[in-house]
């Protein structure tokens, strides 16, 4: 039995709604979670790239995560909310439906993400967890975007900074 809890660690995950499926990322990978706000478009980024936000003069890049995924757009409500998550060393807005909860999840309740049969790309998820009645996918942030997407959200950044000054 002791040999057990050595070996199964809680994991936290901050977990959050697009429509009705359920998503977590690592707590240790967000930043912050903040309302959402007046996003600036940037001309000739890719249609999930819904701008950029100026955070406390920070100039974020920002995700429409039901475009990166695939989903449909949807009207931003009272729920609506950006979670700033860094990824590989970049600040990054996701839209996201509804943030629900930091949840625990034990090491050993975390099951490999399908193959196939989900409304996402199953290279974003890296596995999944039953929370109560809910199947949460986890997600890999870094596996969200290829390594060019990622110096452009880095270029963008700088640049948009840079301009600020």
């Amino acid at each position: 039995m002791e040999q057990n809890n050595v070996q199964n660690r809680r994991e936290r995950y901050l977990t959050f709604f697009l429509g009705a499926e359920q998503y977590g990322i690592a707590i240790d990978r967000i930043k912050e979670i903040i309302a959402i706000m007046k996003v600036t478009y940037v001309p000739k980024t890719p249609s999930y790239m819904k701008g950029v936000i100026n955070l406390r003069g920070s100039i974020i890049p920002v995700v429409d995560t039901r475009l990166r995924f695939g989903m449909e757009t949807r009207e931003p409500d009272m729920h609506t909310a950006i979670i700033i998550v860094e990824v590989d060393k970049v600040n990054i807005g996701f839209i996201v439906d509804r943030v629900e909860e930091v949840a625990s999840i034990d090491s050993s309740n975390l099951g490999a993400a399908p193959k196939f049969g989900s409304n996402v790309d199953t290279d974003f998820i890296c596995s999944m967890a039953q929370i109560e009645e809910n199947v949460v996918m986890i997600l890999d942030v870094l596996k969200l975007f290829e390594a060019d997407e990622l110096v452009s959200l880095e270029q963008l950044q700088q640049t948009q900074t840079s301009e600020g000054e």
